[in-house]
């Protein structure tokens, strides 16, 4: 399915929007365990995100496992750029990413890591089953555009009922 087929809505997020979401991901994640003691993050969208919960969990050690499968909008195979060399994954790892689409990704991930606690700021329903915890749902056929993707603009923008 093409992206323009797949995608009919946008759901913009600001900087100060993804900083909120990710505190209150933070706080979720605090009501969980107090002893979180590792980050892995899915590059490159989930590195934002983990540098602001490793900051607000105090969390000092942090690494990445890098995965494409993305071309702007379109997905295709998952291509494992990097995968760090660990063993010994356990319940006080937390695995963040910003999203979880279709889960495509997320299945490679949990598989590697399994044990660790997934967290997503943000899930939509066909992903939703493979993180631990996330902030905020959208729907499925919505694209979340991220502020790394955008630009802040003074351009009007169209009312959603004329779009």
């Amino acid at each position: 399915m093409k992206a323009s087929d797949r995608y009919n809505k946008n759901y913009p997020v600001s900087w100060e929007q993804l900083h909120r979401d990710c505190r209150a991901l933070s706080w979720k994640l605090l009501d969980k365990r107090k002893d979180w003691s590792r980050i892995i993050t899915v590059a490159r969208g989930g590195l934002v995100p983990a540098a602001i919960i490793a900051r607000e969990l105090n969390i000092h050690l942090v690494d990445t496992i890098c995965i494409s499968s993305y071309t702007i909008k379109d997905q295709g195979a998952a291509n494992i750029l990097k995968r760090p060399d660990l063993v010994g994954v356990n319940e006080t790892w937390l695995v963040i990413d910003d999203l979880v689409d279709t889960g495509k990704t997320a299945k490679i991930v949990r598989d590697m890591f399994l044990g660790g606690h997934f967290a997503t700021v943000y899930a939509k329903p066909e992903g939703r089953p493979l993180v631990d915890t996330f902030i905020t749902e959208v729907s499925q056929d919505t694209w979340v555009l991220f502020p790394w993707d955008t630009e802040t603009s003074a351009a009007f923008i169209q009312p959603i009922i004329d779009m």
